[in-house]
């Protein structure tokens, strides 16, 4: 796909994530507070990778992509609650996120807390109200989300990385697999799921979703050792700092490489049949070759 298209249809997928977005959470309450927290962390930026991979994969399933776009922002809002959460200081206590202080460092911790906590069931309301989808699409929805997001997909994954000190290569995939895999598998199988599209779609998609998830955890780890905090938007050679154990340790820069670009390739072969006009392809790629 020509990078021109390529941007252009990420781009249109992005603005409609971006306005959608900005229009939650609004509304005069004596929680403003609340909501102005909620909101910071929302609408800090980001490539909104996953809304855009829910909203291409409804339009392979034949849906107007535009009606995904509640769905979408469902798993965005739960990403973002993750975000704020892993940020705390009884996790990883970042200060930075995207260049910006995070949520507990403008808000203090309490409402950081509740921000993310907020952002959960709000997620879920999107879902279970998005206009244009049946009541089954909505439930196939949730369920979606909730196996992606719960003890056996992105909370599992990060016990394991915060709790359980992974160390060998085994144990460091299935960690991702679970605290990044699961949620990109979610945005892909979303986008099928709205459109109510077949099975052997779902399955490519998860597929794709676990090996792009995978390529994007190690290139993250390598850009901790060799990335620009400027344009990273968080501290360099934190994950050192931490003691953590991550794939440069096991692999070496150059192993990661090699092992990113096999991952690419898996994600692109698993659409290949559907990827007709290569936008998940060049999404791939471009992911793979990212400085932030």
């Amino acid at each position: 796909m020509e990078k021109a298209v390529f941007d252009a249809r990420y781009g249109a997928y992005r603005q409609a994530v971006e306005t959608y977005l900005d229009g939650l959470f609004t509304k005069k309450t004596d929680w403003e507070d609340l909501y102005e927290s909620m909101r910071y962390s929302l609408l800090a930026g980001g490539k909104r990778i996953r809304p855009v991979l829910t909203l291409e994969f409804a339009r392979l399933a034949g849906m107007d992509w535009k009606g995904a776009v509640p769905v979408a922002c469902a798993l965005e809002l739960v990403h973002t609650y993750s975000l704020i959460h892993d940020d705390l200081p009884c996790m990883d206590d970042d200060d930075l996120r995207r260049g910006k202080p995070t949520n507990h460092k403008v808000y203090g911790e309490t409402l950081a807390v509740l921000a993310g906590d907020a952002l959960q069931p709000e997620a879920y309301r999107l879902i279970l109200t998005a206009p244009g989808l049946t009541a089954d699409q909505r439930a196939d929805c949730a369920l979606i989300l909730a196996q992606a997001a719960g003890a056996d997909g992105m909370v599992g994954g990060q016990v394991l990385d915060t709790l359980h000190a992974p160390k060998t290569r085994e144990e460091l995939t299935e960690v991702h697999r679970l605290k990044t895999g699961a949620m990109i598998a979610g945005a892909c199988k979303l986008g099928v799921a709205a459109a109510g599209g077949e099975d052997a779609l779902r399955n490519a998609a998860e597929a794709y979703a676990y090996q792009l998830g995978m390529a994007f955890q190690i290139r993250d780890d390598m850009l901790d050792v060799v990335g620009d905090e400027a344009t990273f938007g968080k501290p360099i050679g934190s994950d050192a700092e931490e003691g953590k154990v991550t794939f440069v340790d096991l692999l070496g820069l150059e192993g990661c490489t090699a092992a990113v670009r096999d991952c690419t390739e898996r994600a692109k072969a698993a659409v290949a049949a559907y990827d007709a006009d290569g936008f998940l392809s060049a999404l791939a790629d471009s992911l793979a070759e990212r400085d932030q």
